[in-house]
């Protein structure tokens, strides 16, 4: 099949209806281009991205800085599902990057879970999903990007061209290198159904074996896990199906994450399934009361997603509303992380999980490193099967502990178990320490080549001072 120029207007299950490959969707592109470059090389102060919405979970402070507007760079370029490809602008959400490869029939290899993520903050940061046991982490299924540094400087990066360190190296960088504005990513073939099965477990041990196998079983296109109590686990396997009995809706009044543990077997449409969580932010709706039936009728189906909750939640720390439990005398840490253990520590972490933190449920994704040149801001060694914890909550106690004591001894253990922290959200190391974590000669040099006035922030600045 031919490449097809795609535009945003391709409605999800719509026949594609290319028009000639190439000209009018590269050349709005290359225009686009052109404008940020000169915006860049205008600005006065440090550039500071200016987007609608973040996935990001810290707080920074607000410093003087030329606010660079990035939010047109959402377009699909092209895809060839000949090629088993997809090009695309760095700013496109997720949701509409899906909308647009679906009806050529094919997807991302790895779709991370909420539909506002968008593909460049996922190559920037680090995106996870079912397919990731197989694939790999988001930045392992892109063969190339465009990056814009702060000077306005395009380069492209590749894993065998003159910057095929900065191909390595810009993942788990957020934005403190440069800028991803075009991303060439691997694309799957797909089936019209995705039929999963709920295997439940009550012995850890047992869960994470049958984890393990499943990600060994060639018929296998998805797996997870989620433990909703110390004895009450389940491993989700979920594999394309060209047909199915019946489909399940989760978008509107019925929970996903609920029917985990109610059902054995389920099916769901292809987008269906790559948006399970996003209707309920996993289980994060609870928090604001939208599994309420009247609440959820009230928002309404189109509102019922993680970009509306964000948005509920960023307000919220606007006006302190948090503040409410220090006035009844609770202590209040937010606890909102990912970190990658390798699966062989994977119990006895959740051991000590349950026994030092308590928060349920618990997110499980299994991943491996596919590309054997490593990732040197988020190593692990190639091929080896680690297992992401998700947990996102605030843990409110009456007894006084210092700011960050529970996020910090997370790092400690991830650290004791050889395991690895993604950068989204809050991280309390000390300096030394945490360029143990993440490669700073290698940082460095990079910082050198490719943002050498430091008009970015540096990693530690960004992620653990929060500037």
């Amino acid at each position: 099949m031919a490449t097809a120029e795609i535009r945003r207007t391709v409605e999800p299950g719509s026949a594609a209806r290319p028009p000639a490959a190439g000209s009018a969707a590269r050349a709005a592109h290359e225009a686009r281009r052109a404008a940020l470059v000169d915006q860049l090389r205008r600005a006065e102060a440090p550039p500071r991205l200016e987007k609608e919405i973040s996935n990001l979970f810290r707080e920074r402070e607000r410093v003087p800085a030329a606010r660079i507007d990035t939010r047109a760079f959402r377009h699909v370029l092209a895809v060839d599902p000949a090629a088993g490809t997809v090009e695309v602008e760095g700013m496109c959400p997720y949701g509409e990057l899906v909308d647009a490869t679906l009806p050529m029939g094919v997807m991302p290899a790895v779709v991370p879970e909420l539909m506002g993520i968008t593909i460049g903050g996922a190559l920037a940061g680090v995106g996870i999903e079912s397919s990731s046991f197989r694939y790999g982490l988001v930045h392992e299924t892109v063969l190339e990007f465009d990056m814009v540094t702060a000077s306005g400087e395009v380069v492209t990066a590749r894993p065998d061209n003159e910057h095929a360190e900065l191909y390595f190296g810009f993942p788990n960088s957020y934005g403190t290198l440069g800028y991803a504005i075009r991303i060439l990513a691997k694309t799957i073939p797909v089936k019209p159904y995705v039929r999963l099965e709920h295997r439940k477990f009550r012995d850890p041990e047992a869960y994470y074996a049958f984890l393990a196998a499943s990600c060994e079983d060639p018929s296998a296109d998805f797996v997870e896990g989620e433990i909703f109590a110390p004895d009450r686990l389940v491993v989700s396997v979920g594999r394309f199906v060209d047909r199915a009995p019946w489909t399940s809706d989760y978008t509107f009044e019925k929970i996903y994450y609920k029917s985990i543990l109610e059902r054995e077997e389920d099916h769901l449409t292809v987008r269906d399934y790559i948006r399970r969580w996003d209707t309920d932010w996993f289980w994060c709706s609870k928090n604001l009361g939208m599994e309420i039936p009247l609440l959820r009728r009230l928002l309404g189906r189109e509102r019922l997603n993680s970009q509306t909750y964000t948005r509920i939640m960023r307000r919220a720390n606007r006006w302190n509303l948090g503040k409410v439990y220090d006035l009844l005398g609770y202590r209040s840490e937010s606890v909102i992380q990912d970190v990658g253990i390798p699966l062989a520590k994977a119990p006895e972490f959740l051991a000590w999980f349950h026994e030092t933190i308590g928060i349920l449920p618990i997110w499980n994704c299994p991943f491996r490193a596919i590309h054997p040149h490593g990732f040197p801001l988020f190593r692990t060694p190639p091929g080896v099967l680690y297992v992401n914890f998700g947990f996102w909550q605030p843990i409110r106690r009456r007894e006084a502990k210092p700011d960050g004591w529970y996020n910090r001894r997370i790092e400690e253990k991830v650290a004791e178990l050889g395991g690895v922290k993604s950068l989204y959200s809050d991280s309390y190391y000390p300096l030394d320490e945490f360029w143990q974590r993440y490669d700073r000669a290698v940082y460095e040099r990079l910082k050198r080549r490719y943002d050498p006035d430091r008009r970015l922030r540096d990693l530690y600045e960004k992620c653990v001072l929060k500037r």
